[in-house]
């Protein structure tokens, strides 16, 4: 038999329908490469029983002839959703061992779909990362290695690392990631995996410990397209908990897939082309665009003209709606509390915070603290709020000339853990072409489409209009044919 363990959510779904395996032989199998795979620091949380538990439910439910759309498939839950009676800690201090008593609509749907959970995955403290060295529990380490002969670490990107690296590593088939401001796209780019952030309101943010609640989003992480469609299906919906959800009809993403993209116009913006950038992802980007011609595809250049605020803009509004999300951590309700002898309420805030925060969340709430502020909300804030419906109507200008957007996911390969921490503005870099994206609340997708010259992977992204996930999904099938993307990480862990 197949290792279990290399099947795609589809190949599992239909070969445990097909009666090939049993979920519990899958679930097993993923399990004992969870218990092996310590050394990548992806799990906060191991759940194997929840995993065996949804895998007996599973054949029962093929045994009866009732079997849901994810039946024997088993996950990552990144930590950032909350699960009924297990850990949720976003990755921080401030949250260790809070245990919800409730669950996210997100992982709730999947569940009800027949999924398994093998645990809850690390992540950058409060989705607030680039490479995922942020978090408390320690980094995520990528199952990838530079082909030099060295055994330098390297960063599986972030937030969503410990998605990333469980999946490249083959701890899992498919995982949750939460998309701020590129952290599915990024680390799906790092490690050679797919990953689509879909439009903003497409899955619901409730039961989701919040970063930026104008940016933050849900969405898959997966080896292939066709997966990224088939979780997608089972984790979108509206949610009338969520003010902030779409209130439209989930499509069959999965069924239309198609790759042929006769009358289809893909548009290069000229403004991604950035000076000194890596030759292998200037490389690749013309690789991607002949792949989409090859599809059947048209190319224009496009113009989005105000690219470059777009960074400053994100650091500024997320932070701001950090500062006020955060605010919540106080010691008083729920959460970590510090309580030094004979302190005041004041000082057990001060305690609680400066001890359960790490520097990349402080840092982030006090530049939002800072905008925020008397005297300086209209000079920052507000013109930040101004750039970001520039930045959108850049979008819906373009998108009068094509269909979808093509371009790099990140400027270039993983780095080594350590490479850039004492640096955040080069952290913050990570995410130039991600961010755009975000802003305007667009589905944008990442596919893996070449190994650069170090041996590492790198994405192309693909970005769609509003709502239209399937031809983002589509574009990305296209290049994902075409590039016959088929390298993995060898096991060193």
């Amino acid at each position: 038999m197949t290792d279990l363990t290399n099947l795609t959510v589809a190949q599992i779904r239909d070969g445990h329908r097909a009666g090939n395996f049993s979920a519990v032989e899958v679930a097993e199998a993923f399990n004992a490469n969870v218990a092996g795979a310590k050394a990548l620091n992806a799990f906060i949380v191991e759940t194997p029983d929840h995993a065996l538990a949804a895998a007996k439910a599973a054949d029962a439910d093929r045994a009866a002839g009732t079997l849901k759309p994810l039946s024997g498939v088993p996950i990552g839950m990144k930590d950032l959703f909350a699960t009924n009676g297990v850990q949720t800690t976003a990755a921080s201090h401030m949250l260790e061992g809070f245990v919800p008593r409730y669950e996210s609509t997100v992982s709730q749907k999947l569940w009800d779909a027949g999924a398994g959970m093998l645990g809850k995955l690390n992540l950058d403290q409060f989705a607030m990362g680039s490479s995922n060295e942020t978090s408390y529990f320690g980094n995520v380490i990528s199952p990838w290695k530079r082909n030099d002969g060295g055994n330098a670490a390297l960063a599986p990107g972030g937030s969503s690392g410990g998605s990333s690296s469980a999946i490249a590593a083959r701890l899992c088939p498919a995982a949750t990631g939460t998309d701020t401001g590129g952290s599915i796209r990024q680390p799906a780019a790092f490690t050679g995996i797919s990953g689509i952030k879909p439009t903003y309101g497409r899955c619901s943010r409730w039961g989701i410990v919040a970063f930026a609640s104008s940016l933050d989003q849900a969405g898959p992480m997966a080896r292939d397209v066709r997966d990224c469609a088939i979780m997608l299906e089972n984790m979108a919906g509206f949610d009338p908990k969520d003010a902030t959800s779409l209130n439209l009809p989930v499509p069959d993403w999965e069924a239309a897939l198609s790759s042929d993209l006769k009358g289809k116009t893909v548009g290069i913006p000229k403004e991604y082309r950035l000076e000194g950038i890596d030759p292998d992802i200037d490389a690749m980007w013309d690789a991607g665009i002949a792949m989409l011609k090859d599809a059947g595809a048209e190319v224009a250049q496009i113009s989005l003209p105000h690219t470059k605020y777009a960074l400053p803009a994100y650091y500024i509004i997320a932070p701001a709606e950090a500062s006020s999300n955060l605010a919540r951590y106080d010691g008083v309700r729920y959460g970590l509390r510090d309580l030094p002898q004979g302190a005041g309420l004041q000082d057990m805030y001060a305690a609680t915070r400066a001890d359960g925060f790490g520097p990349e969340v402080k840092r982030r709430i006090m530049i939002g603290t800072y905008v925020l502020s008397a005297g300086f909300y209209d000079a920052y804030y507000t013109q930040a709020q101004k750039v970001r419906t520039l930045i959108a109507r850049d979008f819906e200008a373009a998108f009068a000339s094509c269909d979808v957007i093509l371009a790099p996911t990140a400027p270039s390969a993983a780095f080594g853990l350590g490479e850039k921490t004492a640096d955040p503005l080069a952290m913050y870099l990570n995410d130039v072409f991600a961010v755009p994206a975000s802003l305007a609340g667009l589905p944008a997708m990442s596919v893996p489409a070449a190994l650069n010259r170090e041996g590492l992977p790198l994405g192309l992204q693909i970005i769609g209009k509003a709502f239209d996930e399937q031809g983002v999904l589509n574009a990305g099938l296209a290049i994902e044919e075409r590039a016959g993307f088929t390298a993995r990480a060898e096991k060193w862990w």
